[in-house]
This record gives C-alpha cells, structure tokens and sequence, in this order.
C-alpha cells in the first residue's frame, strides 16, 4: 500500500499578500535525500545574472553557486510535492492563475564568506512564448546551526522582515516582491529556488 502524506496548512508570517511559510512538507529524511542527491548529482557553477558580462559587475549584485534540478524519475516526487504545496497555498492567498513548473528548479549554495544575493524581484522579462513568473519558493535544506549570515529577507511595505531558518520550511511569496539574501558569514547555506509560472498578469 502507498502512503503519500500531506503536508500542513501553511502559517502566515506578516499578511496575506506579502508571503507565507510552510513547515514539514518533507520529513528530514526525505530532505536529507533530496540535499544528497543535489551534492552529489548536480553539478554548481558561479552564479550569474542575465544580461551582465563583467564578473565583478555581477558579483556586486550576486555571489553564490548554482545547480538546476531537472524533472527526472528521481525527481519526480520533489515536482510533485512542491506542486502540491504550490497550488494549496495559491489557493488560500492569492488565487493567482498559474499554469505550472517551465523552469528546472535552482539549487543554490552560499559557502563562501560575503556570498549574497542583494535586493531583486524574480520577474524577468521573457522570451516569446515562455510565461511568466508569477510565484516563487525557497525551500530551506541547510540546519541554521550549519551557517551564519545568509537570511533570506522579504520587503513588505516600508520594512524588511527576515524569514525564520528552518530546515525544510519552504517560504513562498508573489514573485514581484522584492526579497534578498544577506552575506555569509559563515558555514554552508543551501535551498531550493522554484518558480511558478502562468499567463501574464492583468
């Protein structure tokens, strides 16, 4: 017999529009599946920012490792639960309409002091035929006692409210907000990036 459990309803941090958290979508075994695999599967490479050329022009901006994790049969069962912890939340809080997954998912490692991501929305502009993004979520993988340094910050209104760190607490927020990851100080801090995409807001 199958056992496939669902995860709890999701808790509010500030108000509904702003984000929201999930807690044990994944049981740490199952997380610590996922963060094997990612470190020994995925291959990382120096982060990057469209459109810019100069390294040190980006690494202003941007400083980190990233990998991409593709929808495979080992795979599938992440898509799955991050889907279905997607379309819930959706539900409750924005009722954006959304169509699906259309990029691999982003793993992203800080393990280097002052690696950070400064302050950025998630939308970019698309090429022709693609969707936007119109929802993002940063599932948490690393244990706050393996990093310093390295919240994850959202910009609700006129203040800056910092996501508790939690391993496997997945934060989900409208891919326009504007959100950044402090510099490292120490340690390892890894997540998972997703993006949602749908049709064009009106």
């Amino acid at each position: 017999m199958s056992i496939y459990n669902f995860a709890p309803m999701p808790t509010t941090e500030i108000s509904d529009v702003d984000f929201v958290t999930w807690q044990n979508a994944f049981t740490p075994e199952e997380l610590d599946t996922l963060d094997s695999y990612a470190t020994t599967m995925l291959p990382v490479e120096k982060a990057i920012i469209s459109g810019m050329s100069k390294e040190e022009e980006y690494e202003a901006i941007r400083k980190s490792k990233t990998g991409w994790l593709a929808l495979t049969p080992e795979t599938t069962w992440v898509y799955d639960r991050l889907a279905y912890v997607a379309r819930l939340a959706n539900a409750q809080y924005w009722r954006f309409d959304l169509g699906g997954f259309v990029e691999d998912f982003q793993y992203t490692v800080y393990d280097e002091p002052d690696d950070h991501y400064s302050w950025h929305m998630d939308t970019v502009k698309q090429a022709a035929g693609k969707t936007p993004r119109k929802l993002s979520m940063v599932l948490q993988l690393s244990d706050p006692a393996d990093y310093s340094g390295g919240d994850l910050q959202i910009k609700g209104g006129p203040t800056d409210t910092t996501v508790r760190r939690e391993r496997g607490l997945i934060t989900l927020f409208p891919s326009y907000m504007l959100h950044r990851v402090t510099p490292l100080e120490s340690g390892v801090r890894k997540s998972l990036v997703v993006w949602i995409s749908g049709p064009p807001f009106k």
